[in-house]
């Protein structure tokens, strides 16, 4: 009998079976990773930038128990039946062959996700979850200000390739070397400015300084800004109280916390619980 077959339907997930198409170094500290999505039909190509959960199988896991495995609801499975689960945005959807870019942040092997994607081949395949709606559907700001570091360059570079091309602001990247610096099909109005940190995995401020010093514009600002969960507590503080930058105008989320994987972040913001609106930050693209 299938595992599938145990299950009380009520207790199932509507999950898609991946297979790899293809993978490629984006940067010396990017991976990018082509899927094959022949169930994904409830979306089109509008849906980059949105998040995801892609369920990563274990080592030692056949392919068809995979497929029954992430048809489950994990509080039906046995712990060691769980897939890893793992949040990430969608790069790019190209519905006419069925394909989902998916960018991971290159941590060798320290991370499920990033071993899995550095070790991935036509072979490979993981499950999916979503994906949802893109966290910005409408751009109607006087200027944009766009600020991500590794782990969030995925939305912020799709968030920039959906705006109107009259589009004005800026646009913040914190990468790890100059040759992690991407190429995005930006409007002529966002500027962009890369800052260079070696050391992600210690605190940084560098993008708050920059604002603190930027001459500061008029008019209605919308945000796209999202990474490392201590930076992102000081610069919601500045925008949204200091420059008093409206909350239905502000997409500002945590996507990682130094020091902790993605189960223990989810884990630590649903004992502390800061506030309803940072509820999207156990939803946070992991960069593991």
């Amino acid at each position: 009998m299938s595992l599938i077959s145990k299950i009380d339907p009520n207790k199932t997930q509507n999950s898609h079976f991946l297979r790899v198409k293809g993978v490629k170094n984006l940067t010396p500290n990017m991976l990018r990773v082509t899927l094959s999505c022949p169930s994904v039909t409830h979306v089109d190509e509008s849906c980059k930038g949105a998040h995801c959960k892609l369920l990563l199988p274990p080592s030692d896991m056949s392919e068809d128990i995979f497929k029954q495995v992430i048809r489950i609801r994990p509080s039906e499975l046995n712990l060691d039946e769980r897939p890893v689960r793992r949040t990430y945005t969608v790069r790019y959807f190209r519905p006419e062959t069925r394909e989902i870019d998916i960018d991971f942040v290159n941590h060798g092997d320290n991370g499920p996700a990033s071993s899995w994607a550095r070790h991935a081949d036509s072979s490979s395949f993981l499950g999916l979850l979503g994906p949802a709606s893109p966290k910005i559907k409408e751009f109607y700001a006087d200027w944009y200000l766009v600020a991500a570091d590794m782990s969030a360059l995925p939305v912020a570079g799709a968030t920039i390739e959906a705006m109107p091309k009259k589009a004005q602001g800026l646009a913040i990247f914190e990468v790890t070397t100059e040759a992690d610096k991407q190429s995005f099909s930006t409007p002529p109005g966002i500027k962009k400015h890369w800052i260079v940190n070696s050391n992600p995995h210690t605190s940084s401020i560098a993008q708050l300084s920059f604002l603190e010093n930027l001459k500061w514009r008029t008019g209605i600002l919308q945000t796209c800004i999202a990474g490392e969960s201590s930076l992102i507590k000081k610069l919601r503080h500045y925008l949204m109280i200091e420059k008093r930058v409206p909350k239905q105008d502000a997409y500002i989320s945590g996507y990682w916390k130094i020091g902790l994987i993605e189960d223990e972040h989810r884990a630590c913001l649903l004992y502390t619980s800061p506030s309803p609106r940072d509820a999207t930050l156990s939803r946070m693209p992991s960069s593991a």
